[in-house]
This record gives structure tokens, C-alpha cells and sequence, in this order.
């Protein structure tokens, strides 16, 4: 091979790297039940800080319905109310410290009461938190019952806080273009017992009768008030955070995903946006076919949009939607980003995925339409599963880092044979890649590499040149990441913490009390100090 010259250049490389962790809010520890927006929220900040990382990415925020996935909210728009910090509210005086240790005696977690709390029961969440938040909503809206003829938007005196009301009146007229909707959507929802608006409700607030619309405003505007006050409350807590994690030196990733519940705010208000039949009911439904995750496919149910539609009304709700996650978040992953070139369309009433149809998404025009009113958009495009070269070309036009899991690397293991070219593998990365060890999908590493078989596991640690164990697995995984030339390269707290299959977040096509619901227990310094190592050496 003949000798080339090098190449005069810089000495060093320029464009930056990052580190970051990923760990959802409800996995977050604390007394009442479910991870909060209040102290150990920070706490984990003040770990992200001492462990150098500069990226705290998190799950969709919006209120979860049945199933408790982030990512079927019953709003695109709304905070999720069960993450509320209990402890601020009190310290604003909405709630007592009695109130506070008995909801925390409820859940096993009061003074000497030692309890098992690595899992979140959304059940009973539901049941011992929300009253009581709704408890501190109305003691903030001290509003009387409403006597005939008062406004729906009538606004006690907020407890007699100099400046609360106006801030509370702001904020609802700010948001009124989705708040409106949704605190109504979650009073039916509490009045019919079933957020299917589509086959439970009656069919006049179903089909968003007006006179029933008004009706139902008038008699239930207290409890819509109390919605509203939440979403006051969330809004105000979050803002609190992000401002202290801002401080530290670390931006949040946060997620959207590309479809909407069946079940939701979004669905009811704006039913015309999405494929139906002549009766109104969906079509079609989104879903994709059988992949690495499910063999049968993954039948997500959600209601498909009808992209003319949207079209023809400017990208408005999605530019809507954008705005409102931007206002929340410094970056946001897509998930499923592939849908918006071509998405996998099943007919209504299809036990599972298998049978669908690829139809068209709405590509580089839907994007020219966000970044001409929203200008450029910090996007991380989750491109997995079944790619094209149309997927490649939306994703790469937009200047979107797509995601390589490190796990999937090895999914073609055979009798230990390594194929060195996979794409997923990190020292193939390139630049501007977003590296993870697996995704809230993927088992954990450490559960991962145990479910191997022998050869397997040996061609692994082979690979990583470390111990066939599978916390130095892990480890050596981390590190060979870092060194990787992607962007940015984020991890599961689970694997710093080296934790087994029983800390999984999520297994796809599964629907049971196991997803969605680990909680993280105490973290030792070590993980950090030995982060933070691997940060400094390779520049991230």
C-alpha cells in the first residue's frame, strides 16, 4: 500500500461531545408513592453534576392513562399531575405536614416504616396522591361553589397570595388553546370512569356537541378549575427544576411521540385530524411490523393522521405541540421518527401487527413548516427498526442525529461469530450519532449479557477486552462508548448502577404492572466519581 501524505489540519477536534444520563421522573425515589418534581429530583441533579454529565434525558412528560406508558398520555400538551411534589405544595402552604406523613404512611414509607419501593403502583398512586393534590388545588383557588350564573372561569381569591391569582389567570389564557380541553377531557374522564371517549361517553360530549359542551362547562366548572390549578402547579415545579439542573450545567432531553393516545384530549378535540370511517371511529391505527422486539409486530392502537389535513391547516397542532415541548426542554428525541417518511398503517379491529400497509408520512414539508416558525430544532431522530434510504435522507436533510444502540451490535451473534462492520457497534460510530448502552426498551446491559449464551457472552467481553462478568460488561460497554466519536453518548442510570433484568423499564409489545414502573433506590458516590472519570479523560 503506497504511503500518503498527511493531511495538514488542526491539531484537535473541535466539535463537542457529550455524556448523559437517562432516568425518567416517575423512577426517581421519595416517600409518596412515584418520583416527584421536589427534592431528590435535585438530588439526582446534584449526582448528574458530580458524575460530569452535561444531559439529564427523560420519557415523555404528559398524563399517563391506562397502561401508565408515557408515551399513550392523555395530552400531548398537559404534565403528567401525579409527578407533583407533595413536599413544595406543602411548603406553599397547600398542604399540611399531617397530610404529608400520612400519604407518606400509605404507602409504607413514614418514620420507621421501612417498604419496598422499586415499584410504582400507578393504582394507588391514583387513589392516596390525586385527592390530595386536588386538596391543595382547591385550598390555592380558595374559590367558593359557584352560585347560578358565575363564569366558568371564575377565579377565588388563589388564598389570598398577592400576585398568585393574576399569574394563575395568565397562565390559563396562555394555554387556554389546550387547557380548555383538557381539564374538561379529565372531568369526563373521572365522570364516565374510562377515558374512551370514543365508545363509553355519551355521544353528544363524544362528538363535542356545543350546547352539550356548555352544559357540562357550567355544571362542572369547579372540578375544571381544579384541573387547571394542576397544570399551575405542574408548570411552576417544573419550571423550578429546570432552573436548578440550568444552574448545574446540564441540559434536559425530553421526548415526544409521534402519535397520540386513542384516549386522549388531543383524539377528542381534534377528531378530524386523524383517519376515521364514516362513523367517525378510526380506520386505521398505527403499529409496526414484526421487528427485533416483537415477531408479531407491536399494535400501538393509536389513531393515524390524516397528513392532507394537517397540511391544509399549516402543521398547526404539531407546530403547537413542538412549541409547547420546547418551552419545557433544551433538546427532544422523536420517537418512532421514521413514521414522518412512511409509517405502518393497520386496519382497525387487527388482533396484531402483522397485517399493515406502508403508507406515506409527510417528510422534508412537514419539517420546513416547523423550522419556518420555529427555526432550527434541536432534534434527536429515534431512527431504529426498519430503515430505508427515504428515512436516511429525511433524517440526514434535516441535520438530525440518529441513535445506535450498542446492545443491538451483537443481535447477530451466532455461535460467537462477531460481524466487525455492524453499524451498531461503537467503533463504527460516527459523528453526529446519539450512542446509547440500550434505550428504556432494551433490557438492562447487565440482564442483557446474563441472557447470553456461553460463546456469546465470551465474543462480548472479547470485544470490550474485559472480564466475561457482567458488571466489568457493563463498564467496559460505558467506556467503549465514550471513546466513540458520537455526539452525544447517554446511558440508563440502571447501567451505572450495574442493576440486573428486575430494573428493565419497559419490555415493548407487553402490557403489564412491571413496565413503566421501577424506581431507583439509594446511589453510592462510586458510580459517579468513575462517570465523571471516563468524561474527563475523553472530552465529553
Amino acid at each position: 500500500m503506497p504511503f500518503v501524505k498527511p493531511v495538514p489540519g488542526p491539531l484537535y477536534e473541535t466539535r463537542p461531545r457529550h455524556a448523559g444520563v437517562l432516568l425518567h421522573i416517575t423512577s426517581l425515589p421519595g416517600p409518596y408513592g412515584i418520583g416527584d418534581l421536589g427534592k431528590e429530583a435535585r438530588d439526582f441533579a446534584d449526582f448528574l453534576s458530580a458524575a460530569g454529565a452535561s444531559l439529564w434525558q427523560i420519557l415523555p412528560l404528559g398524563p399517563t392513562g391506562y397502561g401508565n406508558s408515557p408515551y399513550a398520555a392523555h395530552s400531548s400538551f398537559a404534565g403528567n399531575e401525579l409527578l407533583l411534589s407533595p413536599e413544595l405544595l406543602a411548603g406553599e402552604g397547600f398542604l399540611t405536614d399531617r397530610e404529608l406523613r400520612e400519604l407518606a404512611e400509605r404507602f409504607g414509607t413514614g418514620d420507621g416504616a421501612p417498604a419496598d419501593r422499586q415499584r410504582v403502583d400507578y393504582g394507588q398512586v391514583r387513589a392516596e396522591k390525586l385527592p390530595r393534590l386536588k386538596k391543595a388545588a382547591r385550598r390555592f383557588l380558595n374559590a367558593p361553589m359557584p352560585r347560578p350564573g358565575n363564569s366558568p372561569d371564575f377565579l377565588g381569591p388563589a388564598g389570598g397570595r398577592e400576585g398568585e391569582r393574576d399569574a394563575f389567570k395568565r397562565f390559563c389564557e396562555a394555554q387556554a388553546f389546550w387547557l380548555e380541553d383538557y381539564a374538561l377531557f379529565q372531568v369526563l374522564h373521572e365522570e364516565y370512569g374510562d377515558a374512551r371517549w370514543h365508545t363509553v361517553w355519551d355521544r353528544d360530549l363524544a362528538t363535542r356537541d356545543p350546547q352539550a359542551l356548555e352544559k357540562i362547562k357550567a355544571e362542572r366548572a369547579p372540578e375544571i378549575l381544579e384541573w387547571k390549578a394542576l397544570q399551575y402547579f405542574f408548570e411552576r415545579q417544573w419550571r423550578a427544576l429546570t432552573d436548578y439542573v440550568h444552574a448545574l450545567g446540564i441540559r434536559i432531553i425530553g421526548d415526544i411521540p409521534i402519535f397520540v393516545a386513542p384516549d386522549s384530549a388531543d383524539s377528542w378535540t381534534h377528531r378530524n385530524l386523524f383517519r376515521t370511517g364514516s362513523d367517525g371511529t378510526y380506520s386505521v391505527v398505527s403499529g409496526v411490523p414484526p421487528d427485533y422486539f416483537s415477531p408479531s409486530g407491536q399494535l400501538w392502537g393509536n389513531p393515524v393522521y390524516d397528513w392532507e389535513k394537517m397540511k391544509a391547516a399549516g402543521y398547526r397542532w404539531w407546530i403547537d405541540r413542538i412549541r409547547r415541548l420546547l418551552s419545557q426542554v433544551d433538546l427532544f428525541r422523536i420517537d418512532h421518527f421514521r413514521g414522518f417518511d412512511a409509517y405502518w398503517a393497520v386496519p382497525a379491529g387487527n388482533p396484531t401487527a402483522e397485517e399493515g400497509t406502508w403508507e406515506q408520512g409527510p417528510g422534508e414539508d412537514f419539517f420546513r413548516a416547523l423550522t419556518n416558525e420555529l427555526g432550527e430544532l434541536p432534534v434527536l431522530a429515534e431512527d431504529l427498526g426498519f430503515m430505508t434510504e427515504g428515512v436516511r435522507r429525511l433524517r440526514d436533510s434535516q441535520g438530525f442525529p440518529g441513535m445506535k444502540v450498542c446492545q443491538f451490535g451483537f443481535e447477530g451473534l451466532k455461535d460467537g461469530i462477531l460481524d466487525s462492520r455492524h453499524l451498531f457497534l461503537p467503533h463504527n460510530y460516527g459523528y453526529p450519532w446519539v450512542a446509547y448502552s440500550g434505550t428504556h426498551d432494551n433490557d438492562t446491559t447487565a440482564g442483557w449479557y446474563e441472557a447470553l449464551g456461553d460463546a456469546d457472552k465470551k465474543t462480548v467481553a472479547d470485544y470490550f477486552n474485559c472480564l466475561p462478568v457482567a458488571v466489568e460488561v457493563v463498564w467496559a460497554m460505558i467506556r467503549s462508548i465514550m471513546a466513540s466519536h458520537a455526539q452525544y453518548a447517554i446511558f440508563p442510570i440502571q447501567d451505572l448502577l450495574g442493576l440486573g433484568s428486575g430494573a428493565r423499564m419497559n419490555t415493548p409489545a407487553t402490557c403489564g404492572s412491571e413496565n413503566w414502573s421501577w424506581r431507583l433506590g439509594d446511589i453510592t458516590e462510586d458510580p459517579a466519581r468513575r462517570f465523571a472519570a471516563l468524561v474527563s479523560l475523553y472530552g465529553r
